[in-house]
């Protein structure tokens, strides 16, 4: 019988598409990373975590809407991970856990000015209601 990270990585790493076993730490997606100095988990890192099966500590981890989901680290990898299919993944994953949602749609309109993009407001959505 699997246990619960087990079965959290299974379906992560079936979302994702992603071998992560093809990752050799190297480290440039996580170079690349725009929001590095926010994350408390890199890119790198949340494959590793995925590989070895080290799911609880990202499932609590804020790193997870910190990802600007750029896809920088996935134009960088020279083996063509991608990670941050991986940080999707994971985020999909904690919010389909009953009451984790970040942002609802009645909070959208208070967030609204005429400063913000519109692809910023439909990324965020899309992030926090899957």
């Amino acid at each position: 019988m699997k246990d619960k990270n087990e079965l959290i990585k299974e379906q992560i790493l079936y979302q994702s598409k992603v071998n992560v076993r093809k990752c050799m730490r190297c480290g440039k997606c996580s170079g690349t990373c725009p929001a590095y100095d926010e994350m408390e988990y890199h890119p790198h890192q949340f494959v590793y975590m995925v590989e070895t099966g080290d799911i609880e500590p990202l499932l609590n981890s804020e790193s997870l809407y910190k990802c600007l989901t750029c896809f920088a680290c996935v134009d960088r990898c020279p083996r063509g991970v991608e990670p941050a299919k991986i940080v999707e993944a994971v985020r999909l994953t904690v919010i389909r856990q009953q009451g984790k949602n970040k942002l609802k749609p009645d909070d959208i309109p208070d967030i609204i000015d005429g400063e913000i993009p519109q692809q910023a407001l439909v990324s965020a959505y899309r992030k926090f209601t899957k």
